[in-house]
């Protein structure tokens, strides 16, 4: 069965992720890789917040030229911004920078300022969610940098999924390495990293939502302090 028949189907695309998810446990991340490029094509994307450039590192050796999706909400830190320069510069890929349909003046001026202190969950809808769904179109899969080691939100998550929500795959193929494993990558390859990821910070989103984490505390600790939300909606499980 092909990707495009499987793409149709959400029973077939669930059991097709399954067995694929199953498959590729335990296998390099290149391996991952080089799988979803044959089984996708030019319909599989990367997705970056660019807290580092390891995935679209290891990707790009596999994939020259893959197209990497950047969200831009107009409220990233100035070192995140640094990262997706240098990315562009240095690395053979292809950053896509997305924006909201609003900046975030105007959305200020129909939503009020500051939504992101009253309704994050809007907020993140406004300028990540909805930006990704238009991005995504294109696309058929992405890879995505989720570990399973970075939260408990993620402690499951599998090499290959299917969202039904977007009728989408979505690959995973760091989910195995753990921080050693990336701090070595980093080390080995100069790998460009946010700044702010050797300053306190664990985990690097938007700049009113994100602050330091403290030693030893959960990675995605950081995000959203104020509210009960660890995550904007971007990893969907269904």
């Amino acid at each position: 069965m092909s990707t495009t028949t499987v793409a149709r189907s959400t029973p077939a695309s669930i059991e097709f992720a399954k067995e694929a998810s199953a498959r590729l446990e335990n296998q390099p991340a290149e391996k991952i890789i080089e799988w979803a490029a044959g089984a996708f094509g030019e319909r599989f994307c990367v997705t970056s917040s660019f807290a580092d450039a390891v995935l679209a590192h290891v990707v790009s050796k596999v994939v020259p030229g893959v197209p990497v999706i950047f969200l831009d909400t107009g409220l990233h830190f100035a070192e995140t911004l640094r990262v997706r320069e240098v990315v562009q510069r240095t690395l053979p890929v292809t950053v896509r920078s997305i924006r909201p349909r609003q900046t975030v003046a105007e959305q200020d001026a129909e939503h009020g300022p500051r939504l992101y202190a009253r309704d994050p969950d809007e907020c993140c809808f406004l300028r990540k969610i909805e930006p990704l769904e238009r991005a995504l179109a294109d696309y058929d899969a992405w890879a995505a940098g989720l570990r399973r080691d970075e939260s408990p939100s993620r402690a499951n998550t599998p090499i290959v999924g299917f969202e039904q929500a977007r009728a989408k795959f979505k690959v995973s193929p760091l989910a195995q390495w753990t921080q050693a494993d990336v701090d070595a990558y980093i080390s080995r390859y100069n790998v460009p990293v946010n700044a702010l990821m050797r300053q306190g910070y664990a985990s690097v989103g938007c700049w009113p939502c994100t602050r330091r984490t403290p030693p030893g505390g959960d990675p995605r600790g950081g995000r959203w302090p104020m509210f009960d939300k660890t995550e904007c909606g971007l990893h969907t499980s269904g």
